[in-house]
């Protein structure tokens, strides 16, 4: 992915990296309605981010056979934290790659610094890390992932589409996804009564 590869190779980044973007009640793409997405790249280039709050039906050990780095049998082996495993739904391009979003506390060549504790990896090494138990501390996993192009995503925020905060790492990775949203507004002292009537930042 070219944001992902040009933010590689430049460290500055964007003012909404590591930054969750919220989705107004008033979104009318049904894609986004009560999405919480988490911002990896944002440049005056446009931006990617992965909705952190919707769950894809594929479980993670049907995807490791899937991908040949478990058979059958060593899928059903597996502890059941990696078998709990949640896969996440990260957007509506190239739905067919994986993503995970992790702690710093392991990386590969590939992965990518997002902020001072976070980091994203697009490779399957670090699926093989996880399956064997040698993974990060905190992970999520999505398939596809939310792109914008240049102006693209400030247009929406400034049209009051978007709400955006700085991410907290406990909201981000816990499991919960039904009730994220509501917990990310709750956390910033955003009454969703209120929400239609207000924009911009928290």
């Amino acid at each position: 992915m070219d944001l992902v590869r040009r933010k590689r190779q430049k460290p500055t980044r964007g003012f909404l990296d590591g930054h969750f973007l919220i989705a107004m009640p008033g979104m009318k793409d049904d894609r986004f309605a009560r999405a919480v997405i988490y911002i990896c790249a944002h440049s005056e280039e446009g931006a990617m981010g992965l909705i952190i709050n919707q769950a894809q039906q594929m479980r993670f050990p049907d995807l490791l056979v899937q991908l040949g780095i478990l058979d059958e049998q060593e899928a059903i082996r597996l502890p059941s934290k990696t078998r709990d495993f949640l896969i996440r739904n990260g957007g509506p391009v190239d739905r067919s790659r994986g993503f995970v979003l992790h702690s710093d506390d392991f990386t590969v060549e590939s992965s990518m610094p997002v902020s001072e504790e976070i980091c994203l990896t697009a490779t399957v090494d670090i699926l093989r890390a996880i399956s064997a138990g040698r993974g990060p501390r905190q992970a999520l996993m999505a398939l596809g992932y939310s792109g914008w192009g240049a102006g693209q995503l400030e247009s929406e925020i400034a049209a009051n589409g978007w709400l955006t905060c700085p991410a907290d790492t406990g909201l981000l990775f816990d499991a919960d996804i039904d009730r994220k949203y509501d917990r990310i507004l709750s956390s910033i002292g955003v009454d969703l009564a209120h929400l239609s009537q207000t924009a911009g930042h928290a």
